[in-house]
């Protein structure tokens, strides 16, 4: 322990992530929520088959959810940044 602090036990936390996928015909859609157990996010996505495409809805399921994780991720980036610096605004104002 340097500087004579005690250590502290690491943070752990469990996150759900849940997946909704629709398809109907050549349109399949992806509703993502993330469930942090104080808050949650939400992102949807589609993807669409051309009618050249083989029909073959895996490829449909990974696009659209692929597309709803990657909206999450930039969410919960989003809401980090904004919250870091929320943070960061209260330091300054407190330490004036």
């Amino acid at each position: 322990m340097e500087g004579g602090a005690a250590a502290r036990p690491p943070h752990t936390a469990d996150w759900q992530v849940r997946l909704r996928v629709t398809e109907d015909g050549d349109h399949t859609r992806a509703h993502a929520v993330l469930d942090t157990g104080s808050s949650l996010l939400e992102a949807d996505a589609e993807a669409h088959r051309s009618a050249h495409d083989p029909a073959v809805p895996v490829i449909g399921d990974e696009l659209a959810v692929g597309r709803a994780l990657l909206d999450l991720g930039h969410r919960l980036v989003q809401a980090g940044s904004v919250a870091a610096e929320a943070s960061e605004s209260a330091r300054r104002r407190d330490g004036e």
